[in-house]
């Protein structure tokens, strides 16, 4: 009989569901909230209404889409945590209230775990996955982390962010050049047709594996703010070579923290995750360095990168193989580390 692992995604303003039977991706079903781009960023009671309207249509269709019925559901994936608290809510609540109904085991699943296991949605029987050990360069709007995955259970944060994330960094500065929100595709769309090297900012010299991104978005404010001073329309004539040296400026920090995470936890590969993972400047810089220190690259399809359910349901498969259920006491949570 097979394991069908229905999985749910609502920690920031995506509303996911998917479905895994037996580790295969039978399907993976995205609603994105339009209502947040007239503010430049997030609102949380936004998200969680949107949430409540749209998971019900979200769900059915990823059943429908798998071919499984809703009593052919072994067990129930869903993200805990972290994210925003009203968001969490609304998946939590609907993943309890169907496992009750139908009498299923629920698997609570941290989301940045389920970004680092996304590596491991398999569409074909044939789809290779990563070996343990690998680091994991994960990349988001919330976070920056350089984790040590030993096994899907074992994972070790080495390195993170001691203010913004890259993310955050992508979209603030973005915001402030006027473009749209999420400013991090524009970032890179405009990148492409820039000179990198056009404009220097602020590197941090941060001990350790830590990142930070502060520096740099103040140093990118500054020059903005001089540059105007002497030219109103600077942004406007300088939009593609601003994006394009803020994008060199922030993967050479994280490149510069992934050599000395491999120099002191020597792995044979090295995977990216998180929604920064999409950008092509990241996604090309880790590729070329994994190719110069004789490392295999996991690079994650793109449609993978953003929260989605997929990855949530694989995480959960790990679970129920371990029958590591959830009690239906417990509640969300908004922060933690994975």
């Amino acid at each position: 009989m097979s394991v069908n692992i229905l999985g749910i995604e609502s920690s920031c303003d995506d509303t996911s569901a998917a479905v895994i039977s037996d580790g295969l991706l039978r399907s993976n079903v995205i609603a994105s909230q339009k209502v947040h781009e007239a503010y430049g960023g997030v609102v949380p009671e936004l998200a969680s209404r949107a949430h409540q309207e749209n998971i019900v249509p979200v769900v059915s269709e990823a059943l429908k889409r798998a071919g499984i019925d809703k009593t052919e559901l072994t067990a129930i994936a869903f993200t805990r945590g972290p994210g925003l608290l009203g968001s969490l809510l609304v998946g939590t609540s609907f993943a309890k209230g169907m496992a009750i109904g139908l009498d299923i085991p629920l698997l609570d699943v941290n989301h940045l775990h389920a970004h680092v296991l996304s590596h491991f949605i398999r569409q074909k029987e044939d789809d290779e996955v990563p070996e343990f050990p690998f680091l994991c360069l994960l990349v988001s709007g919330g976070n920056s982390q350089i984790v040590v995955v030993r096994s899907a259970y074992d994972m070790e944060i080495v390195g993170k962010t001691i203010d913004d994330a890259a993310g955050e960094a992508f979209d603030k500065c973005a915001k402030v050049m006027g473009l749209p929100y999420p400013g991090g595709p524009h970032i890179d769309r405009l990148a492409a047709e820039g000179n990198p090297k056009a404009f220097r900012f602020s590197k941090p010299h941060i001990p350790g594996l830590d990142y930070s991104f502060s520096g740099l978005k103040t140093s990118f404010l500054y020059t903005l703010r001089d540059r105007l001073k002497e030219d109103p329309e600077f942004i406007e004539k300088n939009k593609a070579d601003l994006a394009a040296s803020l994008q060199a400026t922030i993967i050479a920090i994280l490149i510069d923290k992934l050599k000395k995470a491999l120099e002191a936890y020597p792995v044979k590969s090295i995977a990216i995750g998180g929604g920064v993972s999409a950008n092509s400047g990241v996604r090309k810089a880790v590729e070329e360095f994994c190719l110069r220190h004789g490392v295999r690259a996991w690079i994650p399809e793109r449609a993978f990168t953003t929260d989605n359910a997929a990855m949530v349901a694989t995480a959960g498969y790990f679970k129920y193989l371990e029958k590591d259920f959830c009690d239906l006491s417990l509640p969300p949570f908004s922060r933690v580390t994975v």
